[in-house]
């Protein structure tokens, strides 16, 4: 399985992506998706957080995107930028529905854009977690993918 976007494997986001710019999500294309495949989840992450983040938000991580129940019958799906019909939408960490790009407070960070493909579909209901979304998948797991992207912004 891979994954890509409008930006290259470990460069710069587009700052349309992020809450300096329109704040919606970039173009996802997820080739060789596994025979068999049921549905897809996506999930994007700031494992770059500072301390004071995880502390407001009592977390490790940032949770910028959680998505999942994605159908597909191809190997292949492109998700269009800001597509907000896309799957069932799961709770990102500013305790939201939806996508929220990259906003670092303090200096370059790393987002983990990950896809996993599924042999089913979960019965989650909207509104779940990353952690949630994992742990219901956890042994459906018939392929992954991850593009890392970076971004700063230039008035910290």
């Amino acid at each position: 399985m891979k994954i890509t976007s409008v930006f290259v494997e470990g460069e710069e986001i587009p700052s349309k992506y992020t809450c300096d710019g329109e704040n919606i999500n970039p173009e996802i294309v997820i080739n060789e998706i596994p025979e068999g495949t049921k549905s897809l989840v996506i999930i994007m992450y700031d494992p770059d957080i500072p301390e004071f983040v995880k502390e407001k938000f009592g977390i490790k991580e940032f949770n910028h995107w959680v998505i999942y129940n994605i159908k597909t019958e191809r190997n292949e799906l492109i998700i269009q930028e800001n597509n907000v019909n896309l799957g069932t939408r799961g709770m990102n960490s500013k305790e939201e529905l939806g996508y929220t790009g990259p906003c670092p407070p303090d200096r370059r960070h790393r987002y983990y854009f990950e896809a996993y493909a599924l042999k089913e579909e979960t019965n989650i209901k909207e509104g779940a977690t990353r952690e949630e979304v994992m742990e219901t998948i956890n042994g459906k797991i018939l392929g992954k993918a991850v593009l890392i992207g970076t971004y700063v912004r230039i008035a910290v």
